[in-house]
């Protein structure tokens, strides 16, 4: 049985392309979803992808890569893919710190863990380490006197200058 018709009998992927060709069935069902709304946004993380269509990651790849150059989709760096023209593009670093503008939140408070940062902004571990390094770098959040990061200061925004 060939690895197609092996993914055709888990019910994910058809058995009628070539396994050189399976990045294009990815590439197609993600596009149709795209078009009927299923995905409105933002497309699930590589890993994701690579579990619902029991393919490797370098076919997810290939597949993105060929939506990409079609300009069905973009990449963002640090904050994943996107459908062209939808979403929220700033940098993972600014959406992170927009955690530390929102009411209530004040100097020695716990920050969130990094497990949560990944599933609120649907971001991987490295990037969300990434964000977390720049912050830390910036002298906005460090490590308490417990395990965990605590909030060491608030971010100056625009409008929130002092004069």
């Amino acid at each position: 049985m060939s690895r197609c018709q092996a993914r055709s009998s888990k019910g994910r992927l058809g058995a009628a392309t070539s396994p050189r060709d399976t990045y294009l069935e990815v590439s197609d069902s993600l596009r149709q979803k795209i078009e009927k709304g299923k995905i409105p946004e933002k497309l699930p993380s590589q890993a994701k992808l690579m579990e619902s269509y029991g393919v490797s990651r370098s076919t997810i790849e290939r597949a993105l890569g060929d939506l990409k150059s079609k300009g069905v989709i973009e990449s963002v760096q640090g904050a994943g893919w996107y459908v062209v023209g939808t979403g929220d593009r700033r940098p993972l670093v600014e959406k992170v710190t927009d955690l530390l503008r929102t009411d209530g939140v004040r100097v020695g408070d716990p920050f969130p863990t990094e497990k949560e940062l990944c599933e609120r902004f649907e971001a991987s571990r490295t990037a969300i380490r990434s964000a977390i390094a720049q912050m830390e770098g910036q002298g906005l959040i460090g490590k308490g006197a417990t395990r965990g990061r605590e909030v060491r200061a608030l971010p100056i925004g625009q409008g929130d200058r002092k004069a």
